[in-house]
C-alpha cells in the first residue's frame, strides 16, 4: 500500500463530516430523551402496578367479607329461628327426637341449598346430640367432617357456646367424597332463644366449600385468564387457608405475629420453592383484613411485567430508529446537493486512476466557482497527459517494430526459400524423392513460423504444419514412434494463436521417448468444452520429476534448468500472456509411464 493510498483511508469525506456532524446535534438528543422515557415509563407502569394490585387486594378483601356477610346472614336465620330453637329444646329433653330430628334436617336442608357453596350445615345440642345435613355424604352415613377436624366436637361446642358473636374457623380438610377432597372453612354460633336469652341449648355450624375463597381471591385473574398472577390466603396462625393448589393447604408458612415485612419475606421464600423462580422474577404484595386477621397475598409472575416492558422498550427503538432514519435521510438529502460537484470531480479522479484518460469532469452550472475551476485544471491536466502518454505509445510501438525487422533481417528469409528450393531440385535431379519431401516440409514450416509468429491461425492450419512437422521428426528419427492427431471438425474454422503446441510435442519426442525400448506413441486431441477449446498433448515416455512439473503448475520457473524445458516454459508463459485467466494448463507425469498435457483456452472465431 502506497502513501497515498494510506492517507485516502485514514479521510473520511465532506458528506460524511456532515452526517456525523448532524447526528451528534440531533440523534443523541433522539436516543436520549427516548431511553429516559423509556426508563420514566418502567419506574411510573412499576408504580402503578404495584398501587393497582393493592387497590385489587383491598378490593378481594372487601368482597370476601361482604360474602362472608351473606353467609353470616344464613347462619343468622337458623340459630335465631323459634322453631329451630323449639326442636333442639325437644331433643335436649329426649322427646320426639326422630320427628324433630327430621325436622330439623327438613330446615337445613332449605337453607343449604340458599348458598352455591355451602356445603353441610351441622347443629349440635347441649345434650350431645349431631344433626347435620350435607353434600358430602350419602344419606345413610353419618360421617361428618367433624371427625377431621382440628377441635373434638366437645371443644368445638364449649368454643362457640361460650359468647354471643359469630366464630370463623379458617379452611381444614373436611371429608372425601365421590374421589374429591373438601376443603371447609366454618362459621358457628350458638342458638339464641330470646325468651331465655342465658340459655345454652344448642351451636349451628355452617360449613362452606373453600373454592368459595378461592373465587372471591382468583375472580379477576381467572376472567383474564392469567394464572400468572394469583392470590392466596394465610390465617391469624400463619397458614394457608386458599390456595390454587390443595395439597399446599394447612401448610405453615409464616409466623402470623411477626411484622408485615417479616411474613412478606415467608412468602417470598415459600413462591420462589413452590413455582421453582428466583425472586428477582416474582412480585409479592401483602393486605392484611383487620377483621378477619387474615393475609391476602397476590403473587404475580414478573415475566409478564417484563414483556410489557420489553414491548415498550421495542417501541421505544423503533421509534428511535425511525427518527434516525428521517434525521440521516434529511442529512443525506441535504448534503447531497451539497457535495455532489465534488462527487463528481472525485468520480472522475477514481476513473482516471483505474487507467481510463479519456473521462472528463463535465461541467455543471449548479457548480461552486472553486470547484468548476479544479475541475477545468483537471481537464486540461488528462488531455495534456493524455497526449504524452500516446505519444510514448507510438514511440515504443516504432522501437518494438524496428527491432522485430531487425531480428528478421538477420537471415533473410528469401534467402532460406531459394537455398531449400536449390537443394529440392538437386534431390529430384537424383530422384531422391525422400529428401525432396523432407526438404519441402522443412520449408513450409520455416515460412510458417517466420511470418508474423504471433498471429492467430485456424485450428486447421496449425494442424497442417504439426503434421509437417511431425513428419520431419519421424524422417529424423527414423520412425521410432507413431502419432495419432485427432480435431474435432466443430472447431476447425476457431482461432488459436501459432506454435502454442509444437514445444509441448518436441518436448514429448526429444526429452520423452529418449532411451526407452518399448512402442513410443503420441496422441495430439482437438476437441470443444463449452465456450473452450481442450488440448491434449499424450506420450508414454519416461515422465518429468514431480519438482518440475509443480513447477509448470504453478507457472514457477526460476528453478528450470534452462536448457531442458526451456520451450514448455516459454509457451505456457505466452498462454497466460494471450489469454489471461481464461487459460489453463495442467500438466500430469508418472515417471517412467507417461507424461499428460491438457490446456484450455477459450473459443475464439
Amino acid at each position: 500500500m502506497n502513501k497515498t493510498t494510506m492517507y485516502r483511508t485514514k479521510k473520511v469525506s465532506l458528506q460524511t463530516k456532515l452526517i456525523r456532524l448532524f447526528l451528534m446535534a440531533s440523534a443523541i438528543p433522539i436516543l436520549f430523551i427516548s431511553f429516559f422515557s423509556y426508563y420514566n415509563i418502567s419506574n411510573t407502569l412499576k408504580k402503578n402496578t404495584a398501587d393497582l394490585t393493592i387497590n385489587n387486594l383491598e378490593q378481594t378483601s372487601n368482597s370476601l367479607d361482604i360474602w362472608l356477610e351473606s353467609y353470616e346472614d344464613s347462619l343468622y336465620q337458623i340459630y335465631t329461628d323459634d322453631e329451630v330453637v323449639s326442636l333442639v329444646d325437644k331433643l335436649n329433653a329426649n322427646r320426639d327426637v326422630s320427628v324433630s330430628t327430621n325436622q330439623l334436617r327438613r330446615f337445613l336442608k332449605e337453607i343449604l341449598y340458599t348458598k352455591e357453596y355451602i356445603r353441610s350445615i351441622t347443629i349440635i345440642t347441649s345434650g350431645g346430640k349431631r344433626i347435620n345435613y350435607d353434600q358430602m355424604s350419602a344419606v345413610s352415613n353419618d360421617k361428618s367432617w367433624i371427625e377431621n377436624f382440628s377441635l373434638s366436637e366437645n371443644d368445638l361446642f364449649d368454643k362457640v357456646s361460650s359468647d354471643n358473636i359469630t366464630h370463623i374457623f379458617p379452611t381444614e380438610y373436611g371429608v372425601s367424597f365421590a374421589n374429591k377432597d373438601y376443603f371447609l372453612f366454618h362459621i358457628a354460633h350458638r342458638i339464641i332463644d330470646y325468651k331465655n336469652i342465658s340459655k345454652i341449648n344448642g351451636i349451628v355450624i355452617v360449613s362452606i366449600d373453600e373454592e368459595l375463597l378461592k373465587a372471591v381471591c382468583l375472580s379477576k385473574n381467572i376472567s383474564n385468564n392469567n394464572m400468572d398472577s394469583f392470590n392466596f390466603i394465610v390465617d391469624e396462625n400463619g397458614r394457608i387457608i386458599s390456595y390454587i393448589n390443595q395439597e399446599k393447604m394447612g401448610n405453615k408458612v409464616t409466623d402470623a405475629k411477626s411484622p408485615l415485612k417479616v411474613r412478606k419475606e415467608a412468602y417470598f421464600n415459600f413462591i420462589e420453592k413452590e413455582m421453582k423462580l428466583k425472586k428477582k422474577d416474582i412480585s409479592v404484595y401483602v393486605y392484611h383484613n383487620e377483621d378477619l386477621s387474615w393475609d391476602i397475598i397476590n403473587v404475580t409472575n414478573q415475566w409478564a411485567a417484563i414483556y410489557k416492558l420489553s414491548l415498550q422498550q421495542k417501541i421505544v427503538i423503533f421509534v428511535s430508529a425511525i427518527s434516525l432514519f428521517v434525521a440521516i435521510s434529511l442529512t443525506v438529502w441535504l448534503s447531497r446537493r451539497l457535495v455532489s460537484s465534488v462527487k463528481k470531480v472525485v468520480a472522475t479522479m477514481h476513473v482516471v486512476s483505474s487507467g481510463n484518460l479519456v473521462t472528463r469532469v463535465e461541467i455543471e452550472k449548479k457548480m461552486p466557482i472553486e470547484i468548476e475551476f479544479i475541475a477545468l485544471q483537471f481537464n486540461e491536466m488528462l488531455g495534456k497527459l493524455d497526449g504524452a502518454m500516446k505519444k510514448e505509445k507510438q514511440a515504443g510501438e516504432r522501437q518494438l517494430e524496428a527491432e522485430i525487422k531487425a531480428l528478421e533481417a538477420q537471415i533473410n528469409p528469401h534467402f532460406l526459400y531459394n537455398t531449400l528450393d536449390t537443394i529440392n531440385w538437386m534431390a529430384i535431379d537424383k530422384e531422391d524423392f525422400d529428401i525432396s519431401n523432407a526438404i519441402n516440409s522443412l520449408a513450409n514450416i520455416l515460412r510458417y513460423a517466420i511470418t508474423n509468429s504471433n498471429a492467430m491461425v485456424e485450428v486447421r492450419q496449425e494442424m497442417e504444419w504439426l503434421k509437417n512437422y511431425i513428419y520431419l521428426q519421424q524422417m529424423r528419427l527414423k520412425n521410432t514412434f507413431r502419432y495419432e492427431v485427432d480435431a474435432d471438425p466443430e472447431i476447425l474454422n476457431c482461432k488459436i494463436h501459432k506454435l502454442i503446441l509444437q514445444p509441448f510435442i518436441e518436448n514429448a519426442i526429444i526429452h520423452g521417448f529418449e532411451g526407452l525400448a518399448r512402442e513410443h506413441i503420441l496422441k495430439i486431441k482437438l476437441e470443444p468444452q463449452n465456450d473452450f477449446i481442450r488440448i491434449l498433448v499424450k506420450d508414454n515416455g519416461k515422465g518429468i520429476e514431480p519438482a518440475l512439473i509443480d513447477e509448470f503448475n504453478k507457472k514457477a520457473f526460476s528453478s528450470l534448468e534452462r536448457g531442458s524445458h526451456i520451450g514448455m516454459e516459454n509457451v505456457i508463459s505466452r498462454l497466460y500472456m494471450y489469454y489471461g485467466d481464461e487459460a489453463n494448463i495442467k500438466v500430469c507425469s508418472i515417471l517412467g509411464q507417461e507424461t499428460e498435457v491438457i490446456i484450455l483456452i477459450p473459443r475464439r472465431v
